[in-house]
C-alpha cells in the first residue's frame, strides 16, 4: 500500500476556494483505480491548514493519479498557498487492525489489575 499525503497552507483570504477545488477532487479520485481513500482534513488549530491524505493499492496506481488532470488542478492551487505544498509519499509493507490493539490491552489490562488489585477504568 502507498500512502500520500500532502500539507497545504493556504492563503487566509483563499480558503474557500482551495476547499472547493480540494473537495471537488474527493469523489472522482475515490473512483480511480487503485485509490483505497481520498480524504481532505482541515487543522484544527490552524484553519487555513488543510491535508489531503490518500491511499493507494500500488505504486503504478499512484504515479498514474499523479500524472492525471485532476492532480494538476491540485497543483494549479499554488498560487493560493503561502507556500510550496509538502508532499509526502510512504511504502507500507505491512499493516495490523484492532486484534493488535485487543491484544496490547489485555496485556495492560492483566498488567493494571496484577498491580492494583482491581479492573481498570477506561
Amino acid at each position: 500500500m502507498i500512502l500520500i499525503r500532502i500539507t497545504i497552507r493556504v492563503l487566509l483570504e483563499k480558503q474557500k476556494e482551495v476547499m472547493q477545488t480540494l473537495s471537488s477532487m474527493i469523489g472522482p479520485a475515490n473512483g480511480e483505480k487503485g485509490c483505497l481513500s481520498y480524504c481532505v482534513y482541515r487543522d484544527i488549530e490552524t484553519e487555513n491548514i488543510f491535508s489531503l491524505l490518500s491511499e493507494w493499492n500500488t505504486r503504478e496506481d499512484l504515479d498514474f493519479h499523479i500524472k492525471s488532470n485532476r492532480f494538476s488542478i491540485l497543483l494549479g492551487t499554488r498560487s493560493l498557498l503561502h507556500e510550496s505544498p509538502s508532499i509526502q509519499i510512504h511504502t507500507v509493507s505491512r499493516s495490523e487492525g484492532i486484534e493488535v490493539v485487543k491484544e496490547l490491552r489485555k496485556k495492560h489490562d492483566l498488567d493494571f489489575s496484577m498491580q492494583y488489585g482491581k479492573e481498570p477504568k477506561l
